[in-house]
């Protein structure tokens, strides 16, 4: 992925049509790389020179063997499941985040492509115990442990990418090569899973709390710093670098631990809008999404609402862990640059975003009503087991 080698490489991304997958993409073209974005959703930007978009699921193996033909390297990106109301659609998570990334090594083998990156996440190891700058030699969550199904299946594909290391082409003596990057929560201008979902929680008037220790750390990672990662990835699965990332799996952060609620106050600030003061137990917020979980699965089929919390996004925000980068920045080279959250501010001002003059209303009276309803019933189910906790502890 050398812009400066005189073969140009062909590389394919899976998820590509994706915010992540879209902006590797343009940067693999800029370094003379012929990229093809593979996903089931074309891309809402505009196709740079250079990018090709094949419309294609990876639960279907013979959609993706159409379109890996020449293909040098794969970025298996897709996968399903990540927050929200995806977390609890259990058959669809199998199906793309495992079903699917054995179709990908399939591929791989079958179509001898010699380099395979899977995009991982912090959760094969981590399922709401506390982890201060952890390391690779951490080992997985036990599968039975994990506290949603997204965590689970993206640990058992993790394990199925690296185990096909090394394994040969069924047609020819080449070699597979795979490694595993294990990002924190990306973000970045005009990301489209995460940011605005607290953003319209913000303007909707949901975020009138905190929880958990204030102290607690957890990591970002800027979407740049992540395309870096990635290509730095795929050139040390190659020759010239010893195939040195073979069967390895890399932490990928921006390196800064901070709290998750003061990594977005600038958001929620410069928004023009007030940082609650409310600081709440982590347990009874998990109490709260638990609970909401529960009347998703009752009520899903027929009322498909999304989730204010789940259990692992609780974790996620309010439970330390983070981790070393010294393994990437070792055998990778990775260096991440410093971002703030200004750009992403500016991004979301230009497309409208912002405190406005409003009255109060029936719909504000209603959600009021509601947050009262909701928290009542929660503290009267957490009550007893912490007034029991408080109990047996004297």
């Amino acid at each position: 992925m050398d812009a400066g080698n005189s073969t140009k490489e062909m590389v394919l991304i899976t998820g590509g049509g994706g915010y992540f997958g879209f902006r590797l993409g343009c940067a693999l073209s800029q370094r003379g790389a012929d990229v093809i974005l593979f996903d089931v959703s074309k891309p809402i930007q505009e196709m740079p020179e250079g990018v090709k978009f094949v419309q294609g699921d990876i639960r279907h193996v013979s959609e993706l063997e159409g379109a890996i033909q020449g293909v040098d390297c794969i970025f298996h990106i897709a996968s399903y499941g990540m927050s929200g109301r995806e977390q609890l659609n259990r058959k669809r998570i199998e199906d793309v985040n495992v079903r699917g990334t054995e179709n990908v090594i399939q591929a791989c083998r079958k179509h001898g492509v010699s380099k395979l990156v899977y995009t991982s996440t912090y959760n094969v190891v981590f399922g709401g115990q506390v982890i201060k700058n952890g390391n690779e030699s951490l080992p997985y969550l036990p599968l039975h442990l994990h506290p949603d199904h997204y965590s689970r299946t993206k640990a058992l594909a993790e394990m199925k990418v690296l185990e096909a290391n090394g394994t040969f082409f069924g047609d020819g003596p080449g070699v597979l090569r795979t490694c595993a990057l294990r990002p924190a929560g990306i973000f970045g201008p005009g990301e489209q899973r995460h940011l605005p979902r607290i953003v319209r929680y913000i303007e909707q008037g949901w975020f009138r709390f905190v929880y958990g220790d204030p102290c607690s750390l957890v990591e970002f990672v800027h979407v740049d710093n992540l395309v870096q990662a990635h290509i730095l990835a795929a050139e040390a699965l190659g020759f010239p670098q010893g195939h040195i990332a073979a069967g390895q799996a890399y932490f990928i952060s921006d390196g800064r631990p901070v709290n998750n609620f003061e990594f977005f106050r600038p958001l929620v600030e410069d928004l023009g809008y007030t940082f609650p003061t409310l600081r709440l137990p982590l347990s009874l917020i998990y109490v709260f999404a638990f609970l909401t979980e529960m009347v998703h699965f009752v009520v899903g089929r027929l009322y498909n609402f999304q989730p204010l919390l789940t259990r692992t996004e609780v974790y996620k925000t309010g439970v330390t862990h983070y981790f070393s980068l010294e393994k990437a920045k070792k055998e990778l080279g990775y260096e991440p640059e410093q971002y703030s959250l200004k750009e992403v501010v500016e991004w979301f001002k230009a497309q409208g975003h912002g405190r406005k003059p409003k009255t109060y209303t029936l719909k504000h009276l209603l959600r009021d009503t509601a947050l009262v309803l909701l928290f009542s019933v929660v503290i009267l189910s957490w009550l007893p087991k912490a007034v029991w906790g408080s109990d047996r502890g004297t």
